[in-house]
């Protein structure tokens, strides 16, 4: 149990050389789910093993965790699903059910998903441009490629271009990209930014070119689609 413990918390936190194979970009999971899935408000995996099997209101389903998974594989990861049977999967089910120890069943950890936060005015692209050259491209580069760093992955992971998430992943969206950046950037001075600022990076660089992912034309079939979906 140890062994597949320490798998995918390995997953998560170096997933470019852990399972390569189901990978189609630079990013690893840990980039979105910060300190290995253990920061509130940074979509944590803590407690969520007694949330599932969840409806999801993009699908219009209910899901288990291992589709849960799946679907970051396929979006924030532009990948591949990763089989049922395999280690990896159990693994990461596995790692995720040691970090919910505690957690009751049937309640959400404080800090689950992103903090909602609203922009209190239109978010502004051009402002956005402007401030990520000034809070942002340092480590996410000028051009958005991210910094590289060893055996594919990234230092600082890229946020538009071929090696980031592809247009169906949630952080596609402009309103959970502004409370990533609100909430937890720049790195170091998390917080510093005020919720337009946020809003105004988010509208700029996620309506940079990204991989397309086909799938999502499917997606909200119930007609609920939000505002800044891809």
């Amino acid at each position: 149990m140890g062994d597949s413990i320490r798998l995918g918390m390995r997953i998560v936190t170096d997933t470019q050389s852990a399972v390569k194979t189901y990978v189609g970009n630079g990013l690893t999971c840990a980039n979105c789910h910060l300190d290995a899935g253990r920061q509130a408000y940074a979509a944590p995996l803590v407690g969520l093993t007694g949330l599932f099997p969840e409806y999801e209101s993009r699908s219009a389903s209910v899901q288990s965790l291992e589709q849960r998974i799946n679907d970051c594989f396929v979006r924030s990861m532009n990948g591949h699903k990763l089989p049922s049977s395999s280690h990896e999967m159990v693994a990461l089910l596995a790692y995720t059910t040691w970090l919910s120890q505690g957690v009751p069943t049937g309640v959400p950890v404080v800090g689950r998903g992103f903090r909602d936060i609203e922009a209190p005015a239109k978010p502004d692209p051009v402002r956005g441009k402007a401030l990520y050259a000034a809070k942002c491209a340092a480590c996410h580069g000028a051009s958005g490629q991210g910094t590289p760093g060893a055996a594919g992955a990234f230092v600082f992971p890229p946020l538009w271009g071929p090696r980031s998430f592809n247009d169906g992943a949630g952080m596609a969206r402009t309103s959970v990209a502004a409370a990533f950046v609100q909430t937890k950037m720049p790195l170091g001075n998390a917080g510093t930014l005020t919720d337009q600022e946020a809003y105004d990076i988010a509208a700029y660089f996620t309506a940079q070119p990204r991989p397309k992912f086909v799938p999502k034309a499917k997606d909200w079939p119930k007609g609920d689609r939000p505002a800044d979906a891809r």
